[in-house]
């Protein structure tokens, strides 16, 4: 199943694919991180989520627009913060397994249409 034919909530849940696999099952080797890299990722994102239900409580209290504005750009710094460790993450543990593994080619496409998307 392509990317395209999946329901959105599978395109942005790739948990929701049992074998876990890089561009939902194009790639031939599993999607494995350590422990403490996807601990780090999470904890992130648990602190992101909760600088978001802020944002929202500032709206519905009626705070100022510059307020909720900045607080918003805080947010967009914090989610580039954890794309990028995402993308370190993945050039340092994925692309290097599949060096090891003579299969780089599909693995720099796959990330060349994983960035193409993120830097929309």
């Amino acid at each position: 199943m392509t990317t395209s034919d999946r329901p959105r909530s599978q395109e942005l849940d790739p948990h929701s694919d049992p074998d876990h696999l890089h561009a939902y099952g194009s790639a031939s080797h599993p999607h494995v991180h350590t422990e403490e890299s996807q601990r780090k990722v999470v904890n992130r994102l648990s602190r992101i989520e909760g600088h978001i239900r802020g944002i929202k409580t500032m709206v519905q209290s009626d705070r100022p627009c510059p307020d909720v504005l900045v607080q918003v750009a805080a947010v967009r710094g914090a989610l580039d913060r954890v794309a990028r460790m995402i993308l370190d993450e993945h050039l340092t543990q994925c692309i290097a397994r599949a060096a090891k593994e003579g299969n780089i080619e599909s693995e720099i496409e796959e990330l060349k249409a994983a960035l193409d998307r993120f830097l929309i």
